[in-house]
This record gives C-alpha cells, sequence and structure tokens, in this order.
C-alpha cells in the first residue's frame, strides 16, 4: 500500500489517569484515515513536547493518526503523588495506557516506545493483544546491563549541576526533580536489578520493529536483538550506525521511514 505524504494538524487535551490528570496531543491527517493510530511512550526524562518534530513527521509519512501522552508526573500532567512503584513499565499498561486508549475511543493501535517507553511499548502489546496491530521499540532496555548503570552513574554525576535540573524544568515544571529521581534512583535500585523484558515478549503476538543505535550509551546491541529474539511475532530488527540513545532525533527521517515501511501493509 502506498501512502500519499499529508499535512497534519494537532490537537490539546486531557484524559483522567488513575492517579491523576494525564496530558495529551492528537496529530491528524487532513485527510482521515481507517488505519490504527500511533499511541508513542516516551523516555525516563521525556514528555509530549520532547517528541519535537517527530510525531508530526511520521503522521504525515504514515498517514496515521499519533498520539503522545505525559505519564503521570511528567511534563504537563499531573503531579505523581507517590514514589514510582518498581513495577513501573508493566504497570502502564494495565493503567494510564489504557485510560489513554479507552477515553480517546482508540480501538486498535500501533504503539511505539523510546527508551523505557520501549519496555512499556512491549508490555502494552502483551497486555493489549487483541487491539494491538504492531509494536515498535526504539533503544530500549530489556534487562539492566552493565552499560545501562554506567550511564545512570555518569548522568547522576551530570545532574548534580543545579543548571542541568534548571533545564529538565522547561518542559516538567516543579516535577523536574521528581522526575530525575524516578528515572536514575528506580534504575539503580538493588531490587530492580532483576528486572526483564524475557517473561513478557513471548507473548507479544504482533509484528514488530525493534530500532537501536550501535553507539548507545545506555544499552548494548544485545538488548535489541533479545527483543526481536523472545518476541512472539515477526521481528524485524534495524541496527543503526554512528547513533546513540535517540535516533528519532538523531536521524529522524531514517526512522520516520523505517517506520512507515514497516506499517505500510498493516491495517
Amino acid at each position: 500500500m502506498n501512502i500519499r505524504p499529508q499535512h497534519t494538524t494537532s490537537q490539546d487535551g486531557w484524559v483522567e489517569g488513575r492517579l491523576g490528570r494525564l496530558f495529551v496531543r492528537r496529530w491528524a491527517p487532513v485527510e482521515s484515515s481507517p488505519r490504527a493510530p500511533i499511541v508513542l511512550l516516551h523516555d525516563s526524562l521525556g514528555s509530549v513536547e520532547l517528541w519535537r518534530g517527530f510525531p508530526a513527521a511520521l503522521c504525515k509519512a504514515t498517514g496515521r493518526e499519533v498520539v503522545a501522552y505525559d505519564r503521570l508526573g511528567f511534563g504537563k500532567s499531573d503531579p505523581h503523588p507517590r514514589t514510582l512503584a518498581l513495577d513501573f513499565i508493566a504497570s502502564e499498561a494495565a493503567g494510564d495506557f489504557a485510560a489513554v486508549i479507552g477515553q480517546l475511543g482508540i480501538a486498535r493501535f500501533v504503539v511505539f516506545g523510546h527508551s523505557v517507553g520501549g519496555g512499556m511499548a512491549v508490555n502494552c502489546a502483551a497486555h493489549h493483544g487483541a487491539a494491538c496491530v504492531a509494536l515498535t521499540t526504539e533503544s530500549a532496555q530489556a534487562f539492566v546491563e552493565d552499560r545501562t548503570i554506567a550511564g545512570l552513574e555518569d548522568a547522576r554525576a551530570l545532574f548534580r549541576d543545579p543548571g542541568q535540573v534548571d533545564r529538565l524544568k522547561r518542559y516538567h515544571g516543579d516535577k523536574a526533580r521528581w522526575v530525575l529521581d524516578a528515572w536514575i534512583e528506580s534504575w539503580l535500585a538493588p531490587a530492580f536489578a532483576s528486572w526483564s523484558l524475557r517473561p513478557v515478549l513471548p507473548q507479544v503476538d504482533c509484528p514488530a520493529l525493534v530500532i537501536h543505535g550501535v553507539d548507545d550509551e545506555y544499552g548494548s546491541a544485545v538488548h535489541p536483538a533479545l527483543i526481536a529474539e523472545l518476541s512472539g511475532g515477526p521481528a524485524r530488527l534495524e541496527l543503526m550506525a554512528d547513533t546513540r540513545h535517540v535516533p528519532h532525533r538523531e536521524r529522524e527521517a531514517e526512522v520516520v521511514a523505517m517506520v512507515r515501511a514497516f506499517l505500510d501493509t498493516l491495517p
């Protein structure tokens, strides 16, 4: 199926999550399409705004609606009232992700997750198997690797600089410190060391596109290889040379083209 690139429009709104309101932005092709929308799950420091131009480019190239939301505690969504529970990667699927697709009336979807959002996307594809048309992971971690720990330790040292925390405040406001702690302290917690996607990957039945930068500072190529190998549906692995942890920002056009080709024949 050939999709003609389209102009897009965007609309902001809110969804009631389990513990607070969630900010949602939707990009829609001018010509409406019955194809399943793409739902984006951001990384550990991410937000709707930090996807920048990628959602609009993805919408334009695929002809599909694209939906992104700020997870609770991030971006414009309400503050999280608690410390992030260590099952946060798995629990998003039955929690706020379910609230978003339910309240927006999304019966079928494609899920795309970056970094920790990729792990959440795997869980969403498994938990909502009948509704998930396809899965894309980008820079996803499949387990806690030494390289992941080293990257987090470097980040913790970097964010001792108050100026770095101030940069986060541009996107998360007064929630910036919570966001930072939710990332670093969760992943470095001794109780989190045994976390892995291995048990859930075989429950993914839909086609999967697994994207990873060869120079990713938070995870080696073992992660995408494992995701592709253990995923229960057909999987396509794309390793990107000279690319670090954010391929959709570093090589946006290439990532958009990969996703477009992957989804071309899917409903």
